[in-house]
């Protein structure tokens, strides 16, 4: 694969003082593309995100058999009047990102190929739907995301009776699910100690299983346990019932999906990589639209910002931080939030004391091994980053720029950036990749900097 020359991301000269508007979640869009897709009815999804992996994900449903066209907000027509997206994963944001999604279910059909590319919503949440379908959907991605775990998820398959065919079973990609119309579901037992992806793919298909499903989590901790919540919530806005008053175990009943009408909320993860600019710079950066309450994982930045120093401040308007004139290095566990690991590492870089990041050792397996990824290139800035057996220990150190790779890994690009802002010289190799989860990450970060309002592309 070719990639562009390395981008030269923007020193910041002054403190930033800027107005970023963020596109929708990507953990609540693909979620809710694959409820909408097993309704009884037609659903509408507002504000989506329109990135690579959520295109990836509405291109396989889609295969599968549900009708997912775009529709106006504007247009006051009636929605199933709207035209087929045929969206390009590799043109996330074409057509424009302010359309609404219409997501008609229809019968869901096998004899197709799924490209889950480096998406770990794709690969582990389609799967149980796929077992639904009614003949072989084989599934494949990137080369990367051949190392991502997927054992877990296919022995639970296996285990309610669902064929996978694959030469290793405690491998990943690529595999086969030989769907035959139902899966009978029941109880369950696995080990999601290397993702929580793995229990909510269950708990999102489990409503149309005929027994609905039973998932018991045996092992050390679910990292990332509010994604976990997201997926109650969202089930239980679809009308599912589920019970997870027992810790580690949820029980979905078999039953209806109702059709949805939801305005997605912004991408906080995303978010995180641009309020970074305001701890690093010493300056404001306000998020409009920060909701209130929500199951995002990336609303614990508040807390984590707010202890190395910054002045942070939820109103009903959104978020606003503002750096403080030294950066405090602190001693946090990010188990639950381990997505924010890159960037509030790249702040702890800059830091006026050491950090230690905890309970993250399920990062290795994601997008690439991120803790080796983080230590390797800050250090190759001239920083002081030892991996520890479940995080980071970084002690700040002067850095100069030099060229910072990336590893096909959106965080990894988010977190060079932050330095950038910084670094005196330092470029980011394969900046592209932010399309995974944030189209026109490379204009957004500019906009922010020259403290101007991104402005939508022309298309």
């Amino acid at each position: 694969m070719s990639y562009a020359p390395a981008w030269v991301p923007p020193l910041a000269t002054a403190p930033i003082d800027a107005v970023v508007d963020l596109p929708g979640s990507k953990s609540l869009t693909n979620r809710l593309l694959v409820l909408a897709a097993l309704a009884d009815d037609v659903s509408r999804l507002r504000r989506p995100l329109r990135s690579r992996d959520t295109v990836l994900m509405a291109q396989a449903l889609a295969q599968l058999g549900a009708d997912i066209a775009d529709h106006n907000p504007d247009d006051s027509g009636d929605p199933r009047d709207s035209r087929n997206s045929g969206s390009d994963p590799e043109r996330p944001a074409d057509p424009p990102p302010d359309l609404d999604w219409i997501i008609t279910p229809r019968p869901l059909t096998g004899g197709v190929g799924i490209d889950c590319g480096l998406a770990g919503t794709v690969m582990r949440f389609l799967p149980a739907v796929a077992a639904l379908a009614d003949g072989p959907v084989r599934f494949d991605g990137d080369p990367q995301a051949r190392n991502r775990p997927m054992g877990p998820g296919l022995a639970a398959l296996r285990a309610l009776g669902v064929g996978v065919d694959h030469p290793d079973p405690g491998s990943a990609l690529p595999f086969t699910v030989r769907g035959t119309g139902s899966v009978r579901g029941g109880t369950v037992t696995l080990d999601a100690s290397s993702s929580s992806q793995f229990v909510s793919a269950l708990l999102l298909a489990g409503a149309r299983f005929e027994e609905g499903v039973t998932v018991i989590h045996d092992g050390p901790a679910v990292p990332s346990q509010p994604h976990i919540t997201m997926t109650v919530e969202v089930l239980r806005d679809a009308g599912v019932p589920v019970d997870d008053a027992e810790p580690n175990r949820w029980t979905v009943e078999p039953g209806g999906v109702h059709a949805l009408d939801v305005q997605i909320e912004p991408d906080l993860s995303n978010a995180a990589a641009f309020l970074a600019g305001a701890m690093v710079t010493g300056g404001r950066v306000h998020v409009p639209g920060w909701p209130q309450h929500t199951t995002q994982a990336g609303d614990a930045i508040r807390d984590i910002f707010d202890a190395m120093g910054a002045d942070v401040v939820l109103s009903r308007e959104g978020l606003t931080v503002r750096g403080p004139d030294r950066v405090n290095g602190l001693d946090v566990d990010l188990h639950d939030v381990g997505e924010l690991t890159p960037v509030v590492a790249a702040v702890a870089a800059v830091a006026d004391s050491p950090s230690w990041l905890r309970g993250v050792a399920h990062l290795r397996g994601h997008e690439t091994d991120r803790l080796a990824a983080l230590a390797t290139e800050i250090t190759r800035l001239g920083g002081c980053v030892e991996v520890l057996q479940d995080g980071l220990h970084i002690r700040p150190r002067p850095l100069t720029g030099t060229e910072v790779a990336t590893y096909a890994d959106h965080r990894m690009a988010m977190a060079a950036s932050v330095l950038g802002l910084v670094v005196p010289g330092l470029t980011v190799a394969d900046v592209q990749t932010t399309g995974k989860t944030l189209p026109d990450f490379t204009r957004r970060w500019e906009a922010m900097v020259a403290g101007q309002p991104a402005a939508e592309p022309s298309w």
